[in-house]
């Protein structure tokens, strides 16, 4: 299974992404509060895949994702949107987001879309 970062300044919302990974088998390897301590956390961990909301103090999810796919052009994201956000979601496409996923959401959403995302 995945090596998952997750980025999300919302600790309930990483509490929750955190248990539905667990769950279906992931190991979570890093949590970040931001897209700057994502960026970090990412050269630090090397995770297989990340899980990166889109609006968040201090560095927002797009460009974290701009910065991450620069060190690493084979990063795999997949940002995760409030409702109503669709040109942040073309955006998060253009800079190289592997999916996205929207808020609220079911468990199995987040694994179908892990399992594609990992082929």
């Amino acid at each position: 299974m995945a090596k998952i970062l997750i980025v999300d300044d919302s600790k309930t919302s990483r509490k929750i992404l955190r248990a539905i990974l667990e769950e279906n088998g992931h190991e979570i390897i890093a949590e970040a509060v931001n897209g700057e301590d994502g960026l970090e956390k990412f050269k630090e961990s090397k995770p297989d895949l990340i899980t990166m909301d889109i609006t968040m103090p201090i560095m927002d999810g797009l460009e974290s994702l701009k910065r991450i796919r620069e060190y690493d052009r084979d990063a795999k994201v997949i940002m995760v949107t409030a409702a109503g956000q669709r040109t942040k979601i073309v955006d998060a496409i253009k800079f190289g987001a592997s999916d996205f996923l929207a808020k609220p959401y079911e468990a199995i959403q987040i694994v179908d879309i892990i399992n594609k995302v990992m082929v």
